[in-house]
């Protein structure tokens, strides 16, 4: 067995996304010398200015900038030399799912063989990506075993770790949440502990192995997808007995073995809509997961019925979209609900324009005809559907929307008072 380095102090983390950036820039703040490797150049040559491509998230500019100025965190589009230089690897670089819902490794699979190209003996080798139980070991495991000739848990350690933190809180969460360690074997175990607990200063929750590290990211996924369709569901069956669904929770709330989620026109992100299939892929098929999948996917469907039975036919309507971002005050698409509303309101052979003040109108322009709303066009809007409740959407003012007949809120956080009283009609999800 190779001798465990107890110094630990060069890191490369694979993967500079809004999560791997972060993680790199933290680990550089706390007294490691960090080497981050991504495949967008862009990403690279901003961070080896000390500038963060990514925007939105309390403080990582200051990290980055801090990190940059005392020569603790460098980038390279080199995955291997990164490796090559470094005691640990963190690997953070995406899997998916393809357009039937398949798991899309082709992110991944090449970074692994990068890292098996660079690795040395007694390197350890986290994954914090969301995997599929077992990928760990039997697909990433072996695959650098088989391109370094290197044998897992003896030439090198092997750990998983699930990242768990929200966007524009990714910091805080690192700090706050408890990181979940499963190894290969003790030794491994071992010595991920003892670099998280010098790289984040958190609190450890060390489990019995890979899978079962990687089980639990997932599972907690389910779990608010479960949560939120039945959110959904009673939301819908409230709208038929014309209850309110937001009293409904906040009063069975109140009782502490109750937590319902909130209703909303769907659920986006990089996290809820995609990993529950790496287990209803994986054998756990016809039941609440991938019901829960059908409800929540659903739910923009039945957000555009209620238009109709509202006022009609869409045909030829300008219909305004507010929130290209798949939830508030992030600027991010995968998933989002917007994409779903936008391809039934095509069906339905509407007018469809999108105003979100986190995008440009150019990258609007892909999805849909971007509209400002100072635009004397929104005088000519028929129907607003909420998606995304930005912050900037808070104290909007609908006075100008003189032709509007309907704003259906998706996210039942707009003042239904103040719209009736313009004379447009309001419409919530269960309220």
């Amino acid at each position: 067995m190779t001798e465990i380095n107890p110094t630990l102090k060069n890191v490369a983390v694979v993967g500079l996304g809004k999560i791997g950036l972060t993680l790199a820039a933290v680990f550089a703040n706390n007294g490691f010398n960090v080497y981050g490797a991504d495949i967008n150049k862009k990403v690279v040559a901003s961070v080896n200015q000390g500038k963060s491509h990514v925007k939105n998230e309390p403080g990582l500019e200051q990290l980055v900038e801090n990190a940059h100025r005392h020569r603790t965190l460098t980038a390279t589009s080199n995955t291997s030399e990164a490796v090559n230089q470094s005691e640990v690897v963190v690997v953070i670089v995406p899997v998916l799912i393809d357009e039937e819902n398949n798991v899309d490794y082709h992110f991944i699979d090449p970074a692994v063989e990068a890292i098996a190209r660079g690795i040395q003996k007694g390197t350890l080798v986290i994954f914090e990506t969301t995997l599929p139980t077992g990928d760990t070991r039997n697909r990433f495991g072996k695959k650098i075993e088989e391109k370094s000739g290197l044998k897992a848990g003896e030439d090198f350690y092997l750990a998983y770790s699930p990242e768990r933190v929200y966007s524009n809180r990714i910091i805080e969460d690192l700090k706050k949440y408890p990181k979940i360690v499963g190894g290969l074997n003790e030794e491994s175990l071992k010595i991920a502990s003892l670099f998280y607990q010098k790289a984040l200063n958190c609190n450890l929750i060390e489990v019995s192995s890979l899978e079962t590290a990687e089980f639990s990211k997932v599972a907690e996924c389910v779990y608010r997808d479960v949560n939120i369709a039945l959110a959904n569901e009673l939301a819908k069956f409230a709208d038929e007995k014309g209850v309110n669904i937001s009293e409904v929770i906040e009063s069975s709330n109140s009782q502490p073995f109750s937590n319902l989620h909130f209703p909303g026109v769907g659920v986006g992100g990089h996290c809820i809509p995609i990993y529950p299939y790496f287990f209803i892929n994986r054998g756990l098929k016809n039941g609440l997961t991938q019901l829960a999948r059908d409800v929540n996917d659903k739910m923009s469907d039945y957000a555009i019925t209620k238009i109709e039975n509202t006022i009609g036919s869409l045909h030829h309507k300008n219909i305004l979209i507010l929130g290209l971002a798949f939830r508030e005050n992030v600027k991010e698409t995968t998933k989002s609900s917007t994409l779903l509303l936008i391809d039934h309101l095509k069906q339905k052979q509407a007018n469809i324009f999108l105003n979100d003040p986190l995008f440009t109108d150019n990258e609007i322009a892909k999805y849909a005809t971007p509209l400002s709303l100072n635009d004397k066009m929104i005088s000519k809007i028929d129907v607003i559907i909420l998606q995304a409740f930005h912050k900037q959407y808070e104290n909007l003012d609908f006075k100008d929307f003189v032709n509007c007949k309907i704003i259906l809120d998706g996210r039942n956080s707009l003042n239904k008072e103040m719209i009736n009283q313009l004379g447009i009609k309001y419409k919530g999800i269960g309220n």
